[in-house]
C-alpha cells in the first residue's frame, strides 16, 4: 500500500471513529474507582444495561485508573453522566456545570477506619506513629475525614495510598497495614470473606450521599428519562437486586439545592503529605 493510501485509510478510520464516538443516543457513565475496574464493571454494567434498555439510550460504563484521575476527569467534564461524592460534585459543578439529578434513597456518606479483627489496635489513639492505608490523598470520606479526626486528636500517622477503597480493605485484612480509611457503603459491599476479617474502630458523622450527575451537554429530556428509569428500579425485585449489588437501597430525585447544606459545612482537605 502506498504512503498516500495509508494516509487516506488513517484519515477515514479517524473519521469513522469520531463519528462512532459522537453517535447520537450513546452517553458515557463514569463510576469512581473505589474498587478494581473488573469488580466495578461486574456490579455496574448490569445496571447500565437495564437503564439503556429502559431509556433507549446507550449508557457506557467508564472509570479511571485511580481516584485522583477520576476526579480530574470530572473537573474536565469528561463524562456525560457520573456517580460522585458530594465534595467533588460541588467541584465539578463549579468547573464543568455538572448537575445532580438523583441520589441514593435515604443514603448518607460515612467515613470509617478499619483494622483487622484480633489485632492489637482497638482505637484511634493506638494508631499514633503507624502507617495507615488510604485510597488517595483527595478521597473525601476515606481519607479527609479520618485524617482530620486524627489531626484534631493530635495523632500523627504516615499515610500510604493504595488507589482504591477495596485495596485498603484487602491490605488491612491481609495484615499489610494495621489500619485503613474507608467508607461505609463500600465496606458493606465487600465480599463476606473480606468484610468478616475487619472491624470498624471509628465512624464519621454522616454527610450527604453520592450524587448521580449529568453534564450540561446532555439534553434535559435524556436526563429526565434516565432519572425516571433509575427511580423505577426499586419497584421491581429483579432491578432492586441490581441496586443492592452496588449497595444502594434505592434511588430518589435530587437537585443541586440538596447539596447547599454541604456547601455550608466548608469542608477543606487535611494537611497531609
Amino acid at each position: 500500500m502506498t504512503k498516500k493510501r495509508v494516509a487516506l485509510a488513517l484519515i477515514l478510520f479517524a473519521y469513522a471513529l469520531s463519528a462512532w464516538a459522537a453517535a447520537p443516543g450513546a452517553y458515557s457513565f463514569g463510576i469512581g474507582p473505589v474498587q478494581s475496574s473488573t469488580e466495578l464493571a461486574r456490579r455496574w454494567i448490569p445496571i447500565l444495561r437495564h437503564l439503556s434498555a429502559a431509556t433507549g439510550y446507550e449508557l457506557q460504563f467508564q472509570t479511571a485508573r485511580n481516584i485522583p484521575t477520576f476526579q480530574t476527569d470530572m473537573v474536565a467534564g469528561t463524562f456525560d453522566f457520573a456517580f460522585i461524592n458530594p465534595y467533588h460534585y460541588l467541584q465539578s459543578h463549579d468547573s464543568s456545570g455538572y448537575m445532580a439529578f438523583a441520589r441514593e434513597k435515604n443514603g448518607a456518606l460515612v467515613g470509617i477506619v478499619v483494622v483487622r479483627k484480633g489485632a492489637a489496635v482497638n482505637g484511634m489513639s493506638q494508631l499514633r506513629g503507624l502507617t495507615v492505608a488510604f485510597p488517595a490523598p483527595n478521597a473525601l470520606a476515606a481519607t479527609w475525614l479520618p485524617m482530620n479526626e486524627l489531626r484534631a486528636r493530635r495523632i500523627a500517622v504516615t499515610p500510604h495510598y493504595v488507589n482504591s477503597m477495596e485495596s485498603v480493605y484487602l491490605s488491612v485484612a491481609r495484615g499489610l497495614f494495621p489500619a485503613g480509611g474507608g467508607e461505609m457503603r463500600t465496606f458493606d459491599a465487600l465480599a463476606p470473606e473480606t468484610r468478616d476479617q475487619l472491624k470498624i474502630i471509628w465512624r464519621a458523622e454522616p454527610l450527604p450521599p453520592f450524587a448521580f450527575v449529568a453534564h450540561p451537554r446532555v439534553p434535559k429530556d435524556v436526563v429526565e428519562r434516565v432519572q425516571a428509569a433509575m427511580l423505577d428500579m426499586a419497584s421491581h425485585p429483579e432491578t432492586m437486586a441490581l441496586l443492592r449489588a452496588v449497595n444502594l437501597a434505592g434511588v430518589q430525585k435530587a437537585s443541586d439545592a440538596d447539596y447547599n447544606a454541604f456547601r455550608k459545612m466548608n469542608i477543606t482537605p487535611p494537611s497531609i503529605p
